[in-house]
C-alpha cells in the first residue's frame, strides 16, 4: 500500500465505503472538500478500506479510517495503519494523531494495539441520535525517524 495524494474524483468511492462502515457517514461532498487540499493523502483501496490523512509539517492526523464491514476482521485496518506510519515517516512526519469515539471499543482497541497512546479527551464531541453525546478520545503515535 502506498500513500498518494487524494483526488476530488475519489470522493464517490470513498463515500460508498464510509457509508457502509459508519452510522453517520461523510458524504461525497465532504470527501471532495477534503480532497481539494494538497495536504490530504489517501492510503488503501476505495473498495475495501482506506485511511484519509492530513499531513502538515512533521505531524499528521488521521481524518478517518473506514473498512467495509465485509473486509473486517482480517487485519486490513492494521495493515493500513502500518503502511501509513511507514509512508508518513518517509515524508518526515514524526507524530500521527487521531480521535475516536470513546464508546467505539473495537477502534480504541485497534489503536492501542498499534502503538497509539491516549493524550486527551474532547468532551461530548460526537453527537448521538439517542442518549448523551459521546466523548472523543485523542490518541497519538510517535513515528520512527526516516533514514
Amino acid at each position: 500500500m502506498t500513500l498518494r495524494r487524494g483526488q476530488v474524483g475519489d470522493g464517490a468511492a470513498l463515500a460508498r465505503v464510509h457509508q457502509a462502515a459508519f452510522d453517520h457517514p461523510w458524504s461525497e461532498g465532504d470527501f471532495s472538500a477534503h480532497l481539494t487540499s494538497d495536504l490530504v493523502w489517501v492510503i488503501g483501496q476505495p473498495i475495501s478500506g482506506f485511511l484519509l490523512i492530513r499531513a502538515i509539517g512533521d505531524e499528521a492526523e488521521i481524518l478517518t479510517l473506514a473498512v467495509d464491514p465485509a473486509a473486517r476482521r482480517n487485519g486490513y485496518a492494521s495493515s493500513l495503519l502500518a503502511a501509513s506510519k511507514q509512508e508518513l515517516a518517509g515524508l518526515g512526519v514524526m507524530r500521527l494523531i487521531l480521535e475516536v469515539a470513546a464508546d467505539n471499543l473495537p477502534a480504541v482497541s485497534l489503536y492501542e494495539r498499534e502503538g497509539f497512546l491516549p493524550f486527551g479527551v474532547r468532551k461530548a464531541y460526537y453527537r448521538r441520535d439517542t442518549g448523551p453525546n459521546m466523548d472523543a478520545q485523542l490518541f497519538s503515535c510517535a513515528l520512527p525517524a526516516a533514514h
